[in-house]
């Protein structure tokens, strides 16, 4: 049976796919049932959503957009998985208004920390919408991929405001609240009450090597995932990688 999620595998997200099919994996053989219970915050449209449900998993989307919303209805509708995915309106703050405490095997939270006021709040309510054995999947900004970028693109100021900002912005324009260093996300897993199983890097180079390169050289694009999944790992490249993914379960 061919993975549903290699498809989807990019070189944005493919590093993320892999540390989850893992755990899938893991969660699926502890729990001893096929088809687990997730949930997926600030959701979307459904990019992370929809391949979980084609394995069979249950899957509930909160997002505050409705646009998002509808749109997560079409792509399961046209991935035959309508029935897997549950889309409700909503946002980390009052997770409870519309998701079970307590109720899921794997929560994600990707994407959010970056726009929410309280992000130590938000990993909180992730935490609290876990089974006592679930495991949490946090995906957000980070840091030091942004002060490469900005410096990259000769934007020095910019550059040195995000390295020197609390919250890693690096000015006025920024399109996100804040940004995280690894330390940071495991520090708000561990105040959650969680413990880190892993840490990987994503975007290490993917963002930063021009398409063209990708698209004209025959074999580098599969070079470039390996190079990217090997980076990943390293805590020397967290600091350069444009986001963070972490892993973590109950003690």
């Amino acid at each position: 049976m061919s993975d549903p999620l290699r498809p989807r595998a990019s070189l944005r997200t493919a590093v993320v796919w892999e540390v989850l099919r893992d755990a899938l994996d893991r969660r699926v053989k502890a729990a001893g049932r096929d088809a687990l219970e997730v949930l997926d915050t600030g959701g979307g449209s459904g990019k992370f959503a929809v391949p979980l449900a084609r394995l069979g998993h249950r899957v509930t989307v909160v997002d505050p957009s409705p646009n998002a919303l509808f749109a997560l209805e079409r792509r399961a509708a046209e991935a035959g998985v309508a029935d897997l995915v549950h889309g409700v309106q909503g946002d980390a703050h009052g997770l409870f208004d519309v998701a079970e405490r307590g109720g899921y095997d794997l929560v994600l939270c990707h994407g959010v920390l970056e726009y929410v006021e309280d992000p130590a709040e938000s990993v909180r309510n992730a935490v609290a919408a876990l089974r006592p054995a679930g495991t949490l999947s946090l995906l957000a900004a980070g840091t030091g991929g942004a002060v490469l970028a900005r410096a990259l693109a000769g934007h020095f100021t910019e550059a040195h405001q995000a390295l020197t900002d609390p919250a890693g912005q690096w000015g006025a324009g920024d399109a996100l609240a804040r940004r995280f260093t690894a330390d940071q996300l495991s520090g708000l897993v561990a105040d959650a009450g969680l413990e880190v199983s892993a840490v990987h890097g994503v975007r290490v180079f993917a963002d930063l090597v021009p398409g063209v390169l990708v698209d004209a050289e025959p074999g580098a694009m599969d070079a470039l995932l390996r190079l990217e999944a090997a980076a990943a790992e390293l805590p020397a490249f967290h600091s350069v990688a444009t986001q963070l993914h972490v892993l973590a379960e109950r003690g």
